[in-house]
């Protein structure tokens, strides 16, 4: 899962607000998926932009990479074209 949400609203609420993460390869592209290149993860990965979850923080597991600065926004930029 890559969580979006910002770390007070996660402290605060008990929850955090995740989008899946699949190691099959997709074949859309934005708005719909983004390849992470930077996160460091065991395999290649992808994020899925449209499937956004709202899990309990006790579900959370250890991190096991971070997605950039950049990465990020492209999520976010993927949220808006869903939405708007």
């Amino acid at each position: 899962m890559l969580i979006i949400s910002h770390d007070v609203f996660n402290e605060r609420s008990g929850t955090v607000i995740a989008l899946a993460i699949t190691s099959r390869a997709q074949k859309v592209g934005l708005p719909l998926a983004l390849e992470l290149e930077s996160a460091r993860l065991p395999k290649p990965s992808w994020v899925k932009i449209s499937q956004v979850r709202l899990l309990s923080n006790t579900r959370l597991g250890k991190r096991l990479g971070r997605a950039s600065a950049e990465e990020m926004q492209q999520v976010i930029e993927g949220l808006f074209e869903l939405v708007a």
